[in-house]
């Protein structure tokens, strides 16, 4: 199907918007007028630019307060639309969309907005242009599509017909599956926007909280079912108010809105995307630092030792168990310290698997290697972590361990068995693009969004993981973004026993986060344990949860740049990350940043 952005759903000036839908891949845009009012291009210039950018001027928008008013009112408004009519002929735009009104002066009077939608429409047609009224869920006396339906049917003209917008009927709680006693061909124009589920103003809602279709709690997808029912035609367009949108890169939103789009025509079936490849596991975590001492001797209090080293690359491969990291202190890593850099994924089919990322707009990312190489190919995520589809140990295809030139000493005992998730934090822009992105491109299943008291502000927290938990992201975004505590990232080791862990690793000169001692006076509130238990995990800073399924037990070493390692023990299906405890962990590492002064 064409797709359509509106204009108001970018940042930036008119020029900027135009060339970002289009580098996105839109058909087309709907012109939001204050960007035309404030651009200082002439109505041809911006038809032009549209057309030398491959994109059609859908429809211009809005006209508000047009219908059930006195008449002297109405005349007013007939030389408003005059005047709006022939800048859309200028423009090159054939649709208008007119709100419901909300003017003080409407009163509510079916007939009356009937006669006077049927004279705007009358001036339109001579204009060449078609009316598509929309029920405002504020409307004034119409709020509700059916509402704006009875009208335009009871008007029967054939230049007015309806616009349906899904945050409109879904913030309402209208049942849209009465949208398809509408005639395809009377639905004018069909804009769409997800939202979080929230208790409030639907105004305020409307105006600072849409997003993208996938991002938020809508049935978008089951509304432009019915739509496709009725034989509508026309394109799916995008119309989102958000705050944060309103201050991010067009180009970046833009490429995160079509994505968005994609992914819903797929779940509509009308888009023919290569399938999604789940990933399996996690091959392994690659760290970049200017400095690899303190990582080296972090890691080898873990219990992790080094066993290869890449060809060509100054690149160490450490391995305990299933675990397996990366340290790259090649000339291009970050000056800002040790960082989380990229994410080895476990694929059944590597080649699809990246297939379908550069067909939802992944960027994909050039890679430096030499002729025999193993060939793994990379994304970019939104957050600039570059993703690898691998396999390892899979006689049938190539596997990415054959570029490193072993170095192992005698095996020792791995105590830690495997990466148990990875927590990235998101620039504060990215957080809802992240979850589309991880669960369309990768197939990753989206938990619920929890937000976490920080000393500083919130902190929210959605994970993604797939069906046994072999793989769990968890992404992060924080209110404190001049922060490097707030935005440091960590891979969290699984262990059978994480006190033997805890005191492994300090026993061999690691330093684990000290918990306060509140922390456990509390645990010893809430819940019962063994004789000396509590005082085990009062020594190592053990915190502890439960949840329906299970106990998690679990510690972290101090932050070495913006990395830290969380130990993880998991009985009995715990399922969760520990979030009780975040804020607890979160206090602890500012106060010993502030101690130490880094």
């Amino acid at each position: 199907m064409r797709t359509s952005i509106a204009t108001v759903s970018l940042s930036g000036s008119l020029t900027e918007k135009l060339d970002a839908a289009a580098r996105a891949g839109f058909d087309g845009v709907e012109i939001f007028e204050n960007d035309l009012l404030a651009s200082p291009l002439t109505p041809e210039e911006i038809r032009a630019r549209c057309a030398d950018l491959g994109l059609c001027i859908d429809l211009y928008q809005p006209m508000r307060d047009i219908e059930a008013v006195p008449e002297d009112e109405f005349a007013r408004n007939l030389r408003r639309a005059r005047h709006k009519f022939e800048l859309m002929r200028r423009l090159g735009a054939d649709t208008v969309l007119v709100c419901s009104s909300v003017s003080p002066q409407a009163v509510d009077d079916d007939a009356l907005a009937t006669e006077q939608l049927s004279r705007l429409a009358d001036l339109a047609r001579d204009s060449g242009i078609r009316v598509a009224y929309e029920a405002l869920a504020w409307g004034r006396h119409v709020s509700t599509y059916d509402h704006a339906w009875r009208i335009v049917e009871s008007a029967g003209h054939p230049a007015l017909g309806t616009c349906l917008d899904s945050f409109h009927i879904l913030s309402r709680g209208s049942d849209p599956k009465g949208i398809e006693a509408v005639p395809g061909e009377k639905i004018f124009f069909l804009q769409l926007a997800d939202a979080p589920l929230l208790a409030m103003d639907v105004l305020q809602w409307s105006r600072h909280y849409r997003c993208f279709p996938g991002q938020g709690g809508f049935d978008v997808a089951g509304l432009v079912r019915h739509v496709l029912r009725t034989g509508y035609e026309g394109p799916l367009s995008l119309e989102v108010f958000n705050d944060v949108f309103r201050q991010a890169e067009a180009g970046p939103t833009a490429v995160d809105a079509r994505r968005s789009l994609l992914l819903l025509e797929e779940t509509v079936g009308r888009a023919a995307l290569p399938e999604p490849v789940v990933p399996t596991g996690v091959a392994f975590a690659e760290l970049v630092t200017p400095d690899a001492e303190p990582l080296n001797a972090l890691l080898g209090a873990l219990g992790f030792t080094r066993t290869a080293r890449h060809r060509g690359k100054p690149v160490a491969l450490w391995e305990q168990g299933d675990a397996r990291i990366l340290v790259n202190t090649g000339p291009a890593v970050r000056r800002d310290g040790t960082q989380l850099a990229a994410i080895g994924l476990e694929s059944p089919d590597p080649a699809a698997a990246s297939r379908r990322a550069e067909a939802l707009l992944a960027p994909v990312l050039p890679r430096r290697r030499a002729p025999e190489d193993a060939p793994l190919d990379a994304v970019a995520a939104p957050d600039g972590t570059e993703l690898f589809f691998c396999a390892t140990g899979r006689p049938d295809l190539p596997d990415w361990r054959a570029d490193f030139e072993d170095t192992r000493p005698a095996p020792a005992p791995a105590p830690l068995r495997r990466i148990d998730h990875l927590a990235l934090t998101q620039p504060w822009h990215h957080f809802d693009e992240a979850a589309l992105f991880h669960h369309g491109v990768l197939g990753l299943h989206t938990q619920e969004s929890v937000d976490v008291a920080d000393p500083y502000g919130l902190l929210r927290s959605r994970a993604v993981t797939n069906a046994d938990g072999s793989v769990r992201i968890a992404l992060t975004v924080g209110a404190a973004p001049t922060d490097d505590t707030v935005h440091a990232q960590h891979i969290a080791l699984a262990t059978d026993d994480v006190v033997a862990s805890a005191r492994r690793f300090r026993d061999a000169g690691g330093s684990l986060l000290p918990v306060p001692a509140n922390y456990h006076d509390d645990l010893a509130a809430r819940f019962a344990f063994a004789d000396g238990e509590l005082e085990t995990y009062r020594d190592l800073g053990i915190l502890y949860d439960r949840d329906a399924h299970g106990v998690f037990r679990h510690c972290y070493t101090r932050t070495v740049g913006r990395v830290f390692f969380e130990l993880v023990q998991r009985d009995d299906g715990y399922r969760g990350y520990g979030a009780a405890n975040a804020p607890v962990r979160l206090a602890a590492q500012h106060a010993v940043r502030t101690l130490t002064g880094g």
